[in-house]
């Protein structure tokens, strides 16, 4: 018998394996049987005449018959149920877990609007989606610094008549990220202010008082300390949000662009606040204080971490309910405090944060739009994803006193666990919200931007970590003990000349990329 199934998301007809899409029109789908019918017929055998056994063949075409008639029923009875379902259908894109109850929440007040949600992150398929014309969504969650990219290209609806006045209701930071040339083309969703995440327990072993690291300096001094009891302060391999968060840290403003993205400055090599961090970050590497093997969220990463060979971590303000959901056994163990800065003076980035945008090619921008206003800038929405463990780009929440007088993080069964031993955690983070610093500008084509930052600046935390690994090898054979890491130095001697770099030269490196890219693409480089 035809019937409906369901299948790879589509209810379908179906009969022993073939299957009609629902999505065809109705008479497209009753032709499809009719035609299926017949080749039934003649796979069976039956014809008109010829044959014997005529009852046979009488019996098995009022079978086939009745299975078609039956089919054509079920795709009338199919479409008429789908045409009650007058409700607007719009699809998100997004990668944040609590986006299923903000939607539950959302179609709750707004029972005219159907949405999808589609779990993604990256902007591989968006980016494909965008170039064959089909398949994109209605909204899209965009990190800051990827938005201007596609703002630039006019993928993004202009919102500014609807969201003019919001300019108070968000941070100045978030707020700035999320406009081109004096136009809003999205609303912040959350926030990544810089913190300082620390194992206190592991620094008190090394009798570091952690809470007390205002400077650069102080956090050298504690490197070292940490260092001679077997602990690396931190883990970087490369990691170009990372890097570009501390460049705006120290002040740096090695990108910026004239109002409507097309103008475009790079100048990394001689901006003072990336050579400020480039050279700090160097003499770190240099005298083996930072782990440059393991990448962040990498399995070796999450195990460093948790047993404390790791001891700290600059990262977001989103960071709590990560550290809750990958190393549940921390907790109790860390702390949060401001950023160490060069001069001590109390200034932050942003590392991440996002925002919800209405693509260009929707056909249903205002129900996309009523969307995104409830996630963005209504309550119910907003809480719905602190709840869920966002930090918040609204200065409302940002000064509520239950979130700031909040010790606890959420677990994945539900729990309220104390994980950073009864520290009010947003208090900290909230503060840093405020001590962001403003004009640092992301270039309008950012996303090549980082993915080419690993095979530049990369490769000099390679050549750090062959260096280090060597180092680590002659010292073990000094002191009189055996390794099997002798194919280390056949290693270094196989590394390309053009591969041997420090991080100043993986800088320029990637200034030439850049420059080279972005005349490539259209841009007036300066």
């Amino acid at each position: 018998m035809l019937r409906l199934q369901h299948f790879k998301g589509r209810n379908v007809l179906a009969e022993r394996g073939h299957i009609f899409s629902k999505s065809l029109p109705q008479r497209d789908r009753a032709s499809i049987i009719l035609t299926y019918t017949r080749k039934r017929i003649a796979h069976e055998g039956i014809t008109t005449h010829g044959m014997k056994g005529a009852g046979v063949r009488l019996k098995l075409v009022k079978r086939l018959v009745a299975v078609c008639c039956a089919g054509i029923m079920a795709a009338s009875a199919a479409a008429c149920g789908a045409s009650q379902d007058t409700r607007t259908e719009i699809t998100v894109w997004s990668w944040e877990p609590s986006m299923k109850s903000v939607i539950a929440g959302f179609e709750k007040e707004n029972p005219d609007i159907h949405v999808i949600w589609k779990n993604t992150s990256g902007y591989d398929k968006l980016n494909n989606a965008i170039q064959d014309g089909y398949g994109t969504p209605d909204v899209v969650q965009l990190e800051y610094y990827a938005l201007r990219q596609y703002a630039v290209s006019g993928q993004l609806v202009d919102i500014t008549d609807r969201a003019d006045s919001y300019q108070d209701f968000f941070t100045p930071g978030t707020w700035s990220s999320v406009q081109l040339n004096d136009r809003i083309y999205g609303l912040p969703m959350d926030s990544g202010p810089m913190a300082f995440f620390y194992n206190e327990d592991v620094f008190e072993q090394a009798g570091v008082d952690a809470s007390g690291i205002r400077t650069w300096d102080d956090y050298y001094e504690a490197a070292k300390k940490l260092k001679a009891i077997g602990v690396y302060i931190t883990a970087d391999s490369g990691d170009a949000s990372f890097y570009d968060a501390m460049i705006w840290l120290a002040g740096g403003r090695p990108f910026s662009a004239s109002n409507d993205g097309k103008n475009v400055s790079i100048n990394l090599t001689d901006d003072s606040g990336t050579r400020k961090f480039t050279e700090f970050w160097q003499k770190m590497i240099d005298e083996g204080l930072v782990n440059t093997s393991l990448s962040t969220w990498s399995d070796g990463w999450k195990e460093a971490v948790g047993n404390g060979t790791i001891a700290s971590l600059f990262s977001g303000a989103w960071m709590p309910s990560l550290l809750m959901s990958d190393l549940p056994g921390a907790a109790g163990l860390w702390r949060v405090a401001q950023m160490p800065t060069p001069d001590g003076k109390a200034t932050t980035s942003e590392n991440g944060g996002s925002a919800l945008a209405v693509l260009q090619r929707s056909r249903k921008p205002e129900a996309s739009y009523r969307f995104i206003e409830y996630a963005c800038h209504e309550a119910d929405g907003i809480k719905a994803r602190v709840d869920g463990g966002a930090f918040p780009a609204d200065n409302d929440t940002l000064s509520d006193a239950e979130f700031l007088g909040k010790t606890t993080v959420t677990d994945d069964r539900g729990i309220e666990v104390p994980y950073f031993g009864g520290q009010e955690y947003n208090r900290v983070l909230s503060q840093a919200a405020e001590n962001v610093s403003t004009g640092y500008q992301y270039l309008p084509f950012e996303v090549y931007a980082r993915s080419d930052f690993r095979s530049t600046v990369g490769k000099a935390y390679k050549w750090a970590t062959l260096l280090r690994r060597e180092q680590d090898r002659l010292n073990i054979i000094a002191a009189g003990g055996e390794t099997d890491a002798s194919d280390i130095g056949d290693a270094l001697k196989n590394t390309d000349s053009s591969d041997r770099l420090k991080l100043k030269g993986g800088i320029a490196l990637w200034q030439r990329d850049l420059k080279e890219y972005g005349a490539n693409q259209g841009f007036t480089i300066q």
